[in-house]
């Protein structure tokens, strides 16, 4: 992993799962790797209340994107104010990354291609042409859409494009 400074970085911050998580989403997309690790020192201890040696960072690239994770404590929560978008060329990508992502995560936040992981966070699955057709200048097939995108939680691409062209089952 190239230690090249990037000027926008995603930090995720982790009760102390900073390591599981970036292992996880690692192994989920392509191009992805682990980088450094630091870890907690004896300096501090009465802040973060970390053992020393405990990960604290763990810096990570998913598909060339830098993250890095945190094991900060438990004061600090997920919630579905931010969130990351996978822009999918075909049905077997929202597939396969719904399956990975899903799995573990909670069941009540899926809806119209939102999805929430093990960890808490939240992920959008979308086909790369929805944003096309949602705003396509004719108010019709856009509200088709958004009718039918809203009975899914899984985005199926083929429904959404019936709905585009006009077509009923």
């Amino acid at each position: 992993m190239v230690n090249k400074l990037q000027k926008i970085s995603t930090n995720l911050w982790f009760d102390s799962q900073a390591k599981e998580a970036a292992n996880f989403y690692t192994s989920v997309f392509e191009n992805s790797e682990i980088g450094r690790i630091t870890r907690y020192g004896k300096e501090g201890y009465e802040i973060h209340g970390k053992p020393e040696g405990t990960v604290m960072n763990v810096e990570f690239q998913l598909n060339g994107q830098p993250f890095v994770a945190l094991n900060g404590g438990s004061q600090i929560k997920f919630n579905e104010s931010i969130s990351f978008i996978i822009h999918c060329e075909t049905q077997e990508e929202i597939d396969y990354y719904w399956e990975k992502l899903s799995e573990r995560g909670d069941e009540k936040a899926q809806q119209c291609g939102w999805l929430k992981d093990q960890f808490g966070i939240s992920w959008q699955i979308v086909p790369a042409e929805l944003p096309e057709m949602l705003n396509d200048p004719d108010p019709e097939k856009a509200s088709r859409v958004r009718q039918a995108l809203l009975q899914m939680k899984k985005i199926d691409i083929a429904t959404l494009k019936r709905a585009y062209a006009g077509e009923t089952e």
